[in-house]
């Protein structure tokens, strides 16, 4: 469980105004990283990444090692690039035709999904089908540290490009494949979707209240957890070729992603065969942890010890509830859930959230607002610790992204690059593989790039 408590204000933030007020009275103290922080080099730089990646599992993790300071080539399909350019909407807005590159005025806008995963790389176009585009494959291989991809297991191996190849023309090649189940198994040709991984391995299952159908979460979860797991075996992969000389070929997948993430309620079947099933926004060993209504909105309530129970009946002014023989342990109120939860409701459906949060303040019982997202962005705390990047983009202009989650020595690694729009560098990096500019307008000619 994640303590939620003991944070400098709780009250809701409806405006940017209030989000900049309340991050004046956040100090930050000279002892904290963030005071005098030197950030550190760019790990990765000079680390060359061939990224043959699309959707949202492997362009999370290819992003987060271009955020490192690896060079990553995003190759794309000619004329239509990853799937997500084509999901809108929404775009972001587009420059005056006269004020963006001249060979992009034909494209269509960005779409937010895209820009959200594709920071800090380069992208060219090349026809996978044709043997000229394959030779600049081979050609790429050879100079890349790591190959990325999520086609479905031995699709590239019948163009000359799976893991034997490429090893062959790359002994130190790290070689990351991203699928929906795995280069083996009875599944290992099926394709890989988040919602449909999302119902086959369990986590559908205990999402949802209990009354109602299973749902997915809100975002791509499981994509997003491949893509973590994909960057950390990059990651390690490339300490193993430091001891070995050798290349890796890692299998990275959304099935055991997925199931990897099933945690504690994963543990609870195999140590003890419970079977889970849905609770809400509630636990299911802890209560009250979870979501109560107020007049207004929704406030998240974690009462995980009885001295925690015991301040939350005295917030509420319901001290004769901390006494009652039913919940005065943790297993007892677990026993009689539905009792307890219906008293909760009833007293915080009296006032508005904004007064809960107020006082709840300083208190020592976890809680917090669920906000939207609009609500999200003016928090104080993402105000304060600048969760956005702003990024001039050549076809959009000033775009606002969520940067890198992480700080080293208080400072997070730059978006250097905004998202490539399609084929932007396909001749900058022909060009660095020695093809000439006539070799070039050829190949353009012929439709290869």
């Amino acid at each position: 469980m994640l303590s939620l408590a003991l944070r400098p204000s709780r009250a809701l933030v409806p405006t940017c105004r209030r989000a900049r007020q309340c991050v004046r009275h956040i100090q930050v103290s000279s002892s904290e990283p963030g005071a005098s922080g030197a950030g550190m080099p760019p790990p990765l730089k000079g680390i060359k990444i061939l990224d043959l990646t699309r959707i949202l599992a492997g362009p999370t993790s290819t992003m987060l090692l271009a955020d490192l300071g690896a060079d990553v080539i995003k190759v794309e399909q000619i004329g239509k690039g990853d799937d997500t350019r084509t999901w809108n909407p929404p775009s972001a807005p587009m420059l005056p035709g006269h004020l963006m590159p001249e060979e992009t005025r034909d494209l269509p806008a960005e779409s937010a999904y895209f820009l959200a995963i594709n920071r800090n790389k380069r992208s060219m176009t090349i026809d996978f089908k044709s043997l000229n585009g394959q030779e600049i494959l081979r050609k790429l291989v050879a100079q890349s540290d790591i190959l990325v991809e999520n086609f479905i297991s031995g699709k590239l191996a019948e163009i000359g490009m799976g893991w034997e190849d490429c090893h062959k023309i790359n002994p130190r090649l790290i070689y990351a494949s991203i699928t929906g189940y795995g280069q083996t198994g009875p599944y290992r040709k099926a394709a890989g979707y988040d919602v449909i991984i999302e119902g086959e391995a369990g986590l559908m299952h205990i999402t949802g209240e209990p009354d109602r159908p299973p749902s997915k979460v809100g975002v791509a979860a499981t994509d997003v957890a491949t893509g973590l797991y994909a960057h950390g075996a990059i990651m390690a992969a490339l300490i193993s070729r430091q001891q070995t000389g050798k290349g890796v070929w890692i299998d990275c997948n959304l099935f055991e992603s997925q199931l990897a993430g099933l945690a504690n309620i994963g543990s609870n079947y195999l140590i003890a065969g419970l079977e889970a099933s849905r609770y809400g926004t509630a636990h299911t060993s802890v209560v009250p942890y979870q979501a109560f209504p107020c007049k207004d909105g929704f406030i998240i309530i974690g009462a995980g010890s009885d001295k925690q129970f015991v301040t939350l009946c005295r917030i509420l002014n319901l001290p004769d509830l901390s006494t009652d023989p039913r919940f005065l342990s943790n297993a007892l109120r677990v026993t009689n859930r539905d009792t307890l939860i219906n008293i909760l409701s009833n007293k915080l459906m009296e006032e508005n959230r904004e007064v809960w949060l107020e006082k709840f303040v300083g208190a020592g019982v976890p809680y917090g607002p669920i906000n939207n997202i609009k609500q999200t962005f003016e928090h104080p705390q993402a105000v304060a610790r600048n969760v956005t990047v702003e990024v001039h983009h050549p076809r959009a202009g000033k775009i606002k992204l969520v940067g890198p989650a992480v700080t080293y020595n208080g400072q997070k690694m730059p978006v250097t690059r905004p998202p490539p729009w399609l084929s932007q560098h396909t001749e900058e990096i022909l060009t660095e593989l020695g093809y000439t500019a006539e070799s070039i307008r050829e190949l353009r000619k012929a439709k290869v790039v």
